[in-house]
C-alpha cells in the first residue's frame, strides 16, 4: 500500500552544488541534510524542509544534464504570496498560473533550470 512520498530527485550539472545550496538554503529556507557515504561521492546535495515538515529534495549530478521543460515537483505551502516575494527578492522567476480553480499557484526554476511548482489550496 502506498503511504507517502519520501523525496523528489532532481538532477543538476557537475559543479553546481554551491549555487544550488544558495537557492535551496537561502531562498527556500531549507536545510542541507547529509547523504550516505555511497551516494556522497557522486556529487550533488540533499535538502529538507527546515520547519519540521517532511519534504526532501535530493539533487544529483547528471552527465549531459538538461533541465526538463515540463516535469516538476509540486510543493504545497502556506504563505504562498510571501514565498513568491522571497523568491523574487533572490532573483528567481515567479510565473503565476490560475488554471486550477482549487489552488493559488506559481512556477519557478532553481539556478540550473529545474522547474518547481508551489501551490496553496484556496479556502
Amino acid at each position: 500500500m502506498l503511504a507517502a512520498l519520501d523525496h523528489v530527485q532532481l538532477a543538476a550539472p557537475a559543479g553546481s552544488e554551491d549555487v544550488l545550496r544558495s537557492f535551496y538554503l537561502t531562498a527556500l529556507q531549507m536545510m542541507e541534510i547529509p547523504r550516505p557515504a555511497g551516494v556522497a561521492r557522486r556529487g550533488g546535495c540533499w535538502f529538507a524542509a527546515a520547519d519540521g515538515g517532511h519534504l526532501e529534495i535530493h539533487v544529483g549530478v547528471e552527465d549531459g544534464f538538461r533541465p526538463p521543460r515540463r516535469a516538476h515537483p509540486a510543493i504545497r505551502v502556506t504563505g504562498l504570496d510571501a514565498l513568491a516575494a522571497r523568491l523574487e527578492s533572490h532573483g528567481a522567476p515567479v510565473v503565476w498560473n490560475a488554471s486550477l480553480p482549487t489552488c493559488h499557484r506559481f512556477y519557478t526554476q532553481d539556478p540550473v533550470g529545474n522547474r518547481l511548482e508551489f501551490l496553496e489550496p484556496l479556502p
